[in-house]
């Protein structure tokens, strides 16, 4: 691996710190918001907001709405990235967060089905189509800022610090959830107590709020910026299509990647929840204690990896995650099935520490496929557009195979395999990026032509 890192690609340790921290923070916040409407989806909106004498169809009809948010994430990426990459990284960040932040508290406030009836649904689209438009613009920004402030030497352990976030807003959200169920009978809780969670994230992003603002822009998207006014005329950098002509392998590439990560991260963090209420007809506490204490150790796993990475590189670990989740989903339920402690805490803890080996090294991975001026645009489209076909789906396909097979969780796991081969795929299609330089860039390239 080379050593000889670009002076203005070198940061103090203070420097990055702050900026790693401010991102990790701010992508709490924002996950905390995302993952709490999946979990309420799981347990009360269903009956809330889709009443039905079925509440499997309850529950798929409140993963419909949940799904929809993942629907909004490559436009978010798109309108979020192209802005990123024209005006900075800093103030897309910042508006994410408000944006977010707005939709989650307006959930709180929501009349149920009960009350005024069919809009009641259609409010909560609207909300969720807000959120995932914000969340689509998030992730792109976030890894970026920590990516360009830091070297390349530990880009690898800097930019996982983002993905840190997500298991830390799961934690966040997955925590509150637990502590409403202790001190509230369940009936509470579906009565107003699902309230509360989204209501208390207005201070969570006003936490955030504060730190992201305090930050400085990219250093090297502040070069890229210079040489693009100054090879060709600002006003025609078109970021969206600029990287669909230059960088179309690495947006297919991308998207490949991100399949078993996405798909089984929802099966292991989401549709378990399902799986327990409607099909073992057990109560959710248990998983959700294993899920808090999952969330926390993947906390601390995926800043380990990514650091790991810069040693060994990002393919070697993204491909073992990769066949890992497809092996491990079929040994998954079957442990889920138990209801022990121990067993629980094992399906949740493994199937977390292979989708780490994908997720860690992802943001270093995907930030190093684009060039600098179109690179938020890239990243984010590559990595939401296929949010759709994962995550967006993942909840929804997992119900419908586990209702047509009984509760037979045989063909969801099947479903994790596919999606396993694609990445893999995708993968070794990939060439490996570690320690490579972001001052690379085929449209500012072009444009000297």
């Amino acid at each position: 691996m080379s050593t000889n890192i670009p002076a203005a690609e070198q940061r103090s340790g203070s420097s990055i710190g702050k900026v790693v921290f401010a991102s990790l923070v701010g992508t709490a916040v924002e996950w905390y918001d995302f993952f709490l409407y999946g979990s309420a989806a799981a347990l009360v909106f269903g009956p809330l907001f889709f009443p039905s004498s079925d509440p499997v169809n309850s529950t798929l009809l409140a993963f419909g709405t949940y799904a929809v948010g993942f629907a909004a994430r490559p436009l978010g990426g798109v309108v979020f990235g192209h802005f990123g990459d024209r005006v900075g990284r800093k103030r897309m960040l910042v508006m994410s967060l408000m944006l977010m932040g707005v939709a989650t508290f307006a959930i709180g406030l929501l009349p149920t089905y009960a009350a005024i009836g069919v809009a009641a649904p259609i409010l909560l689209l609207i909300c969720r189509l807000a959120q995932g438009f914000a969340v689509g613009g998030e992730w792109g920004g976030a890894v970026l800022m920590a990516a360009e402030h830091g070297d390349s030497e530990r880009r690898g352990f800097w930019s996982s610090w983002p993905q840190a976030g997500v298991p830390l807003g799961n934690l966040l959200a997955t925590a509150v959830l637990y502590v409403l169920a202790l001190v509230q009978s369940d009936s509470t809780f579906e009565s107003w107590g699902w309230r509360i969670p989204f209501l208390l994230s207005a201070v969570l992003v006003l936490i955030g709020l504060y730190v992201r603002l305090r930050l400085e822009e990219s250093p090297v998207y502040q070069e890229a910026k210079a040489e693009i006014a100054e090879k060709k005329h600002e006003a025609s950098h078109m970021p969206l299509i600029e990287v669909v002509k230059t960088y179309p392998k690495e947006v297919l590439i991308a998207m490949g990647m991100r399949m078993a990560e996405n798909i089984s991260y929802y099966i292991f963090t989401i549709v378990v929840l399902s799986y327990a209420g409607d099909f073992l007809e057990v109560s959710t506490d248990l998983i959700l204690q294993m899920l808090l204490v999952g969330a926390a150790i993947q906390f601390f796993l995926i800043p380990a990896i990514g650091a790991l990475s810069d040693r060994v590189g990002r393919r070697p670990l993204y491909l073992a995650g990769a066949i890992g989740v497809g092996v491990w989903s079929f040994f998954f339920f079957g442990l889920i099935d138990s209801m022990e402690s121990g067993k629980v805490l094992l399906a949740v803890v493994v199937g977390l520490f292979f989708h780490s080996l994908m997720y860690a090294p992802q943001a270093a991975f995907f930030s190093e496929l684009f060039g600098t001026s179109v690179r938020y645009t890239g990243a984010s489209v590559g990595y939401q557009l296929a949010s759709i076909f994962a995550g967006a789906l993942a909840p929804i396909i997992a119900v419908a195979l586990l209702r047509n097979g009984d509760g037979d969780p045989t063909n969801v796991a099947i479903y994790v395999c596919v999606a396993s081969a694609i990445s893999v795929i995708a993968v070794l299609l990939a060439k490996e990026t570690r320690g490579s330089s972001l001052r690379h860039d085929r449209v500012v390239r072009d444009a000297h032509r």
